[in-house]
């Protein structure tokens, strides 16, 4: 162990490594996130202890001594390490990197420097930026602490110390043509690498070596450390050549920047803490344009005191420091940042040869001001899908802050009505129509914007975009496309055409070829050779890709994928590779900075959705970060992107060759992700971008005073993890690859990476502890193809004593990665040797708690928890403030960690804390963020301060400006606790963020939390089955026959015969319907209790008898202490037994009578009196025969709120929430809507999920939702079908109806009325043609033997019909009383036909209620443009409804 002790007596303790010695000096900070071995041999941290705020160091080890180009050192910046010693947050045990020969803590030994690691830098840095640099020193253990005295840099001649003693000319080499003398004050390596390679003859000379003008053509004066006062010798030699009438050029960087500045007279003075880092910001005089710097300086020029013939060069865009000058007429310039980079940026490098040219260039094209649009159309990216989730909501809701800051109008078509995006205050006008041209060609015309924003929708925008530009509509009406422009954006997304595009600048894209059939195709594997990737041109989140290993493989990727597209991309296999992503930002005037690298754990090969990814990267030396950075801004300004887009790279993990793989010129995830793991609002930005503001003039909104042109310093590790909900669907492959499968993802921030990690892992699923080798066995061929489990088959791998070289062969997960898991795995073995808690000591929990394991994990958690509080084992908070604490910073973005010995603000005012809904995942998604961002932002208005907890990067409530303050971290018990110990706030509401806060209340209850609304113990009432359905019968409320789950499974089997089969089963505190299924024999009912019990540990599971063929109907409502105060009433148009987040909603009802409203009216008041509910509350019930039972209630939220709410013209949430802060509400009728009808449609994303079976049943399926409003049910409900991407059938219809004929006989006949070619199957079609309907009759050849009667002449089968897409409708029917049955494990006809529907995108209908109601569609055409603006949400009064109609 060592101290470091600073000269105010504060000390910090830690851990020593490198060599065993006490050192002094001077302590600085240094916010570079990589280039440790570049930074340590810099001359110019002579003397100086250096902290490093990134707090994993020595990732990639340390590189062999090897001579590069000019016989110096190929990696370090000179012979040695300067630093006189290393502080650090953790070191890495473990390097990782093809060019790393030892450790870093092995080099330190060698090199006899101390290091010392386990500090809070971030502690330490915010101290030196509060209170300045300062000495210190560090002391190991063992010696006294007088023994060592601080030791004052600024007292000596440091330069003396490290220039070279001797003139030396670097070697002679051919073709010179010119001489450079350079002075060496403590030259970095670099600087004489950049000077030789441009074939200058480079002679070296100490610091005070006399000049001769007659020696050299040009002089350059080097950096160095410590105060260039002491460099009188040289401030005299360069007078005499510099201040005379007809200098010869000099160049100065760093320090011989401040020489320069000396010998002309102008003065210097000493920083409070300096300059150090590769991020700063620099303006040039004269064109405005921002260059990103590496630096490393504790003093600086005073311009005040430059003589009237120098000008200033550069200025630091963040504290208007002096950052260069030049002579107004003579060749003397000098820089104080590293142009000469390493580590570092390399933006300015061409100060080295043309960068008065480059001035001159731009000083004569500089862009003119653009004109600012007035109104402005926003193209949003409709219901969520797999691969375009609520990230898009989080982005367009940003755009349009954006624009409405700068007084623009803004106008949003987006039929998606969960969205935060769509809610009244944000956008002027909100369409909720299809975004379709056809559409979208009818807004324009209707409201003649002059702008419109195709950037922010995802891959609808784009498309709808790219087809709008085509058919010449936005030049018709004078829409102009702010940011990117089309052409670039079809420039990315034609594969062929991107290819070209990398050519001429010299880039290089994976090997590939572009094919328009599937002939061509083959043709191109042949000439790459197999393996090859699959991918479509213009589609999202790899739809219809993937891998071939041979012809047949190829043949049917590529056939399935042109039903999606008309061009594919064949590309040569990269599987394995490292995949590396980076964000980068541009303006009009070409300012460029890349805001985010990231780095996937998983090897390419996997889709970087279905990645674990990790930012910044963990295992990128310096070369490669800043290498592939520079090739980001380059392609992004040959391509003419404005705004904001990411590039993703394969690279070599065993060299620096790489290929670009694509390029997004769209807001994307990834942007909304890198948005929140640095705090930088990506999407606001871009939209400024896109009005021609330029960058350097918008502010950093976190610390308010630092420029937007910057790239920001992480001082923490963020990992995201995806969400896979593939257990929801029948017969689908849980392999995971280039193709995107996952629902949702998480967001978790620690200072060490298993930290992160765990808490990732945690976040995702919250019955998982952790990095858990329980979850699944030990599997190598999951190991090698992936699956959405195969993290915990890794867990349970080292748990089996796999070593870290033999994963690597079976994953090509980096090794850096996999030894930090194996810590994970290791501290657990230590953990399991302690039979109790209390045997444990203190340090081995603390490691624990470090490597992010849970309370839970490390034993049951309230004994933990009590220990952890007697032992002071707490969590620290942090901020994410973009600057790694070199800045004060106004940020509220808050995180947890156990890396820390003091927290980041204070606590004392009161603040009501909401719980967020966490991950998107089946059946809690979008429409609680809506509920949540209502929550608090309603609690603003009434004067409330504000927490959010929630770790959903995607969302609109995780933007660190919608509350007061953000707590980007668990939602579990654990830390909940710890935050509200921390904050004290006056309350928490649990009701706003679906099912995860609900699963807590009873937690935090026994703990005395203070739970706003409804209590924990009614709550309990609700979610637990068997209470529910106890006290609805002691209340005398209908339900269907039910029994609590007994021990016995005859029992259970005994009620089903009693009821008569089907009978439900139905786990406790689930959402979703998770586990729900219905058995329709005592086999199912075996199978399905116990998958049951399994999601229901601790809660009971309910059997009620399965009522088929009756009409479901939701009731959302608000109640004040048991008083309902309003509710609203929707009706499934599917039969009970579809999920309500599946089924199709209406609302006000259409087809309910007065008298069954009035009773819904009384089970309502009764059940809320019941469970005296204070805020939200949901009601399911059933209706058939003229009976209404109930069968569901939730106290909270639900998924229909935002619809009844947006529908209805009463925001509910906010009623909700004035009445859970004792606010007195009056009672508002909603039952009579509006005059207009809204109608939610499910959003499935079925062709994303290969051989998942296209039904519906009790279990919830739909991965988004959409809505629209029309005069009657049947305009509402085409329009939100054709929002969904469902296309209106042109000519052929395929019916495959099974027991449904006779009942869908008047719908058949009004297909063929409406002029329709109708096809079926032989049966089908014989029923209907003696009917007098035509059906032409098609095979069905799924049956196995086919092989029966081969003289018959076979008909056209069904899959060549549908290969050829010739249908343009299947209406596919499952056999009746399935409703909700889990079909086993034989294929039926049916399910191919769906399935092949699906995978040919082919428009489907597997419900007789829709078919009905499509085919009454049909029959009244009246779709006309309604627009819903200004939303006059009102409490008290009845609500006008503010609509116009076009037709």
């Amino acid at each position: 162990m060592a101290t470091l002790v600073l000269e105010d007596g504060t000390t910090f303790r830690g851990r020593l490594f490198g060599a065993d010695v006490s050192v002094s000096g001077e302590v600085v900070f240094q916010t570079g996130m990589v280039g440790y071995p570049e930074a340590l041999t810099d001359p110019s941290y002579h003397c100086q202890l250096l902290t490093l705020t990134y707090p994993l160091v020595g990732n990639y080890g340390v590189p062999k001594d090897e001579g590069g180009e000019f016989g110096l050192s190929k990696w370090f910046e000179s012979s040695k390490i300067h630093a006189a010693a290393l502080i650090i947050g953790e070191l890495s045990e473990s390097p990782s990197h093809w060019s790393s020969v030892k450790s870093l803590d092995q080099w330190l030994k060698e090199q006899g420097v101390p290091g010392i690691q386990g500090i809070d830098t971030r502690s330490l840095t915010k101290k030196i930026r509060e209170k300045g640099t300062m000495l210190g020193k560090l002391v190991v253990d063992g010696t006294p602490e007088d023994n060592i005295p601080f030791d004052n840099p600024d007292e000596k001649n440091l330069v003396q110390e490290v220039s070279m003693k001797v003139k030396h000319q670097m070697m002679k080499l051919k073709n010179v043509s010119v001489r450079i003398t350079v002075v060496d004050c403590g030259i970095k390596y670099n600087q004489i690498r950049c000077l030789a390679q441009r074939g200058a003859c480079v002679t070296v000379v100490p610091w005070d070596h006399p000049l001769d003008t007659a020696e050299f053509d040009g002089l350059f004066i080097s950096n160095g450390p410590g105060d260039p006062q002491f460099c009188q010798a040289t401030i005299n030699n360069m007078r005499k050549v510099v201040c005379v009438e007809q200098p010869k050029p000099v160049f100065g960087i760093c320090l011989g920047h401040q020489l320069l500045s000396l010998a002309i007279g102008a003065k210097i003075y000493k920083m409070k803490y300096g300059n150090r880092g590769h991020n700063q910001p620099c303006i040039h005089n004269g064109t405005d344009r921002c260059f990103i710097t590496s630096q490393n300086h504790g003093f600086a020029v005073d311009p005040e005191t430059l003589p009237r013939d120098w000008d200033i060069l550069f200025t630091n865009a963040n504290d208007h420091t002096n950052e260069g000058i030049v002579h107004s007429t003579k060749p003397l310039f000098s820089v104080q940042f590293h142009p000469e980079h390493m580590a570092g940026p390399t933006d300015l490098v061409s100060l080295f040869d043309v960068f008065l040219d480059t001035v001159k260039d731009h000083k004569g094209g500089k862009t003119t001001k653009s004109v600012r649009p007035r109104k402005v159309l926003i193209l949003g990216s409709g219901g969520l899908s797999i691969g375009q989730a609520g990230e898009f909501d989080y982005s367009g809701s940003q755009a349009i802050k954006a624009l409405r800051e700068e007084n623009i109008q803004t106008v949003l078509i987006n039929p998606n009505i969960a969205t935060v995006q769509t809610s009244k205050g944000l956008a002027d006008k909100v369409y909720f129509l299809p975004i379709t041209p056809d559409y979208v060609t009818q807004v324009i015309k209707n409201e003649r914007p002059d702008g419109v924003l195709l950037t922010f929708g995802g891959q609808t925008a784009l498309n709808c975009g790219v087809e709008l530009t085509k058919l010449g509509v936005l030049e018709k009406y004078k829409v102009k496309v702010l940011g990117t422009p089309v052409a670039s954006i079809e420039m990315t997304e034609d594969r062929k055409i991107f290819v070209e595009k990398m050519e001429e600048i010299n880039e290089h894209v994976a090997p590939s070829e572009a094919a328009l059939s599937v002939e061509q195709a083959l043709a191109a594997a042949e000439r790459l050779g197999y393996p090859v990737l699959v991918r479509s041109a213009f589609a999202l989140g790899g739809l219809g890709s993937g891998f071939a290993n041979n012809r047949e493989e190829l043949t049917s990727l590529v056939t399935s994928a042109f039903a999606h597209t008309s061009q594919v991309l064949v590309d040569k296999s990269l599987k394995g590779w490292k995949e590396i992503e980076y964000e980068v930002v541009r303006d009009a005037y070409d300012n460029c900075v890349t805001v985010c690298n990231m780095e996937n754990i998983d090897p390419l090969g996997i889709h970087t959705g279905e990645s674990i990814v990790v930012a910044p990267s963990q295992t990128l030396n310096d070369h490669e970060y800043n290498m592939l950075r520079s090739t980001a801004i380059k392609v992004i300004r040959h391509l003419g992107i404005v705004g904001e887009c990411n590039i993703q790279y394969a690279l070599n993990p065993e060299s620096e060759q790489y290929y670009i793989i694509e390029v997004n010129a769209r807001l994307s995830r990834s942007s909304a992700l890198a948005s929140k793991a640095t705090g930088y609002p990506l999407a606001y930005v871009a939209a400024k971008l896109g009005l021609g503001i330029p960058l350097p003039l918008l502010k950093n909104s976190v610390t308010n005073s630092t420029t937007a042109n910057f790239e920001p310093s992480l001082d923490y590790c963020v990992v995201k993890v995806p969400r896979w909900d593939l257990s929801k669907f029948l017969r689908v492959s849980t392999k995971i690859g280039s193709s995107m499968k996952s629902v949702g993802e998480v967001m978790a921030v620690g200072r060490s990476f298993e930290e992160a990690f765990q808490k990732a892992l945690r976040m995702v699923d919250e019955n998982c502890v952790g990095f858990d080798h329980t979850i699944k066995p030990v599997s190598e061929k999951e190991l090698q193809t992936p699956t959405d489990k195969r993290i915990f088959v890794l867990a349970s791998a080292f748990k089996a004593g796999y070593t870290v070289d033999q994963l690597y062969e079976l994953t090509k997960i980096d090794r850096w990665f996999l030894h930090k898991m194996k810590n994970i795995a290791d501290h657990e073995r230590v953990l399991e040797t302690y039979n109790q808690v209390s045997s444990m000591p203190p340090e081995v929990m603390r490691k624990a708690k470090q490597l992010g394991f849970s309370d839970k994990q490390i034993a049951l958690a309230l004994a933990v928890r009590k220990l952890r509080h007697d032992w002071s084992i707490l969590p620290v908070v942090k901020q994410i403030d973009t600057v790694a604490a070199e800045w004060p910073a106004h940020t509220n973005y808050l995180y947890l960690t156990y890396h820390g010995i003091e927290n980041d603000l204070s606590f004392g005012d009161p603040h009501v804390m909401v719980i967020g809904s966490g991950v998107y995942r089946i059946g809690s998604s979008v429409e609680f963020d809506w509920c949540a961002v209502g929550c608090i932002t309603e609690l603003r208005k009434m004067g409330y301060k504000t927490i959010m907890v929630n770790y959903n990067p995607e969302t609109v409530s995780t933007d660190y400006d919608m509350c007061d303050r953000l707590y980007f971290d668990e939602i579990s018990f654990e830390v909940v606790m710890d935050i509200y110990e921390r904050e004290n706030p006056e309350g928490v509401i649990l009701s706003m963020g679906g099912q995860l806060p609900n699963n807590i209340a009873m937690s935090l209850h026994r703990q005395q939390c203070r739970i706003l609304g409804t209590s924990p113990e009614f709550i309990d009432s609700a979610e637990n089955r068997f209470k529910f359905s106890r006290m609805l019968d002691t209340i005398g409320i209908s339900q269907p026959q039910w029994k609590e789950r007994v021990l016995f499974l005859q029992s259970a089997v005994k009620f089903c015969e009693t009821v008569g089969y089907p009978c439900l089963v139905r786990p406790s505190y689930v959402l979703s319907g998770a586990a729900m299924n219905v058995a329709y024999g005592d086999g199912d009912l075996e199978k399905y209790l116990s998958n049951a019990v399994a999601v229901s540990k601790e809660h009971p599971v309910v059997i009620s008898k399965f009522i088929q063929e009756a009409k479901e109907i939701d009731v959302d409502a608000v109640a004040c202490d048991g008083v309902v105060i309003t509710f609203a009433v929707s009706e499934h148009v599917e039969n009970a037994g579809v999920h309500s987040g599946d089924a199709t909603l209406v609302t006000p009802p259409q087809d309910l009578n007065q008298k069954t409203i009035e009773r819904i009216k009384l089970i309502v008041h009764a059940i809320g009196q019941e469970l005296q509910v204070t805020g939200p509350f949901n009601l399911q019930l059933i209706a058939k025969d003229d009976q209404l039972k109930v069968i569901e209630c939730n106290v909270r939220v639900s998924r229909s709120f935002p619809f009844v709410s947006k529908t209805l013209g009463v925001d509910l949430v906010a009623l909700a929430t004035q009445v859970i802060m004792g606010q007195e509400v009056e009672p508002v009728g909603l039952m009579r809507g509006k005059g207009i009808v809204g109608v939610k449609v499910p959003q499935f994303s079925f062709s994303r999920l290969a051989g998942a079976d296209v039904v519906l049943g009790v279990e919830m399926t739909s991965t988004g939702e959409v809505a629209c409003f029309g005069e009657d049910r049947y305009e509402a409900y085409l329009k939100a079908m054709l929002s969904t991407g469902f296309k209106i059938p042109k000519k052929n219809i395929l019916l495959s109806i099974g027991s449904y004929k006779s009942e869908l006989l008047p719908t058949v006949q009004a297909l063929e009325s409406l002029g329709y070619d109708l096809y079926a199957s032989m049966g089908t079609a014989d029923f209907y043609t003696e009917h007098g309907v035509k059906v032409t009759a098609v095979d069905w050849p799924f049956e196995e033997d086919d092989s029966e009667c081969p003289t018959k002449e076979k008909q056209r089968s069904i899959m060549d019909y549908l290969e050829e897409n010739h249908f343009d409708l299947v209406i596919n029917l499952s056999m009746r009383n399935s409703g909700g049955r889990r079909l086993s494990s034989f294929v039926t006809k049916g399910y191919r036909t769906r399935r092949m529907a699906v995978d040919y995108s082919v428009p489907l209908i597997i419900d007789i209620k829709c078919t009905k109601l499509f085919v009454q569609v049909k029959c009244f055409p009246s779709c006309s443009v309604i627009y819903y603006c200004h939303y006059q949400f009102t409490v008290n009064s009845k609500p006008r409804a503010n609509m116009s109609t076009n037709t």
